[in-house]
């Protein structure tokens, strides 16, 4: 209790802030309203998309040659999640040094305490991150292993019934490679923390503009929207409905 007394009200209400708009900002973006998609809702359509046209696609090694691109952009944040975890881990073992650091800069002069648990936080982000990053590796390699599992002859029954689950599959990574994105983030809004509490809400209010701005207002998602390049799916052509994103047909 004597610890939790080093914090104001204020801190706390930062903290409830970044806390709180993290967890709504993922929910609004995984699932979005009808009227409004974001740009990771509408990618999922051309994730689908993508692998009904891979069926028919011969030869297959440019599919492959992209799956193996994001499994690399995984592994890579994965690595430099573990690398922020450990630097983290390293400077709490530390932490009077970045008291006096902080003390020399006019920061405050907190117990260590108060550091120790502010490295924390952002620890918790870089720990998150790292775990969806590494599950998005290997729902990738999952996806690789479906790909690969479809027949080449695009008249058997079960070649669009597999690509449409590689489609799922790979959707399901792109989610979980997002938000961990979006947990570095926020674990970059929490290093303002060490700033002081205003500090820690404005940064959480930035991060929440930065990123709800690109999935839902930005320009890319303009071009997405644009269903110029729709064709007219049915149920036979294992297709996807252009006009109700993320409703699969096939």
């Amino acid at each position: 209790m004597d610890q939790l007394a080093l914090f104001s009200p204020l801190d706390y209400a930062a903290l409830a802030v970044l806390v709180l708009g993290w967890i709504i900002c993922n929910r609004i973006i995984e699932h979005p309203p009808e009227h409004r998609p974001s740009v990771s809702r509408l990618m999922a359509d051309y994730r689908r998309e993508w692998m009904r046209h891979f069926v028919t696609r011969e030869p297959r090694i440019f599919d492959s040659a992209i799956i193996d691109n994001m499994r690399q952009g995984a592994a890579f944040f994965a690595s430099a999640s573990m690398i922020a975890i450990g630097g983290g881990l390293a400077l709490i073992g530390n932490a009077d040094l970045l008291r006096g650091v902080a003390q020399d800069l006019t920061l405050g002069s907190a117990p260590t305490i108060v550091w120790e648990i502010k490295l924390l936080l952002m620890l918790f982000f870089a720990t998150d991150a790292f775990l969806k990053f590494v599950w998005s590796h290997r729902l990738f390699g999952y996806c690789a292993v479906l790909m690969a599992a479809v027949p080449n002859d695009a008249r058997n029954p079960v070649a669009f019934i597999r690509a449409a689950k590689s489609g799922e599959i790979n959707i399901t990574a792109a989610r979980s490679f997002n938000g961990g994105l979006r947990s570095v983030y926020f674990g970059i809004a929490a290093a303002a923390w060490l700033l002081g509490a205003w500090a820690l809400a404005v940064a959480t209010i930035v991060t929440l503009v930065v990123i709800l701005r690109r999935e839902f207002w930005s320009a890319s998602r303009k071009v997405l929207l644009d269903g110029s390049d729709r064709e007219k799916h049915t149920p036979e052509t294992h297709g996807v409905d252009a006009t109700r994103p993320g409703k699969l047909l096939g």
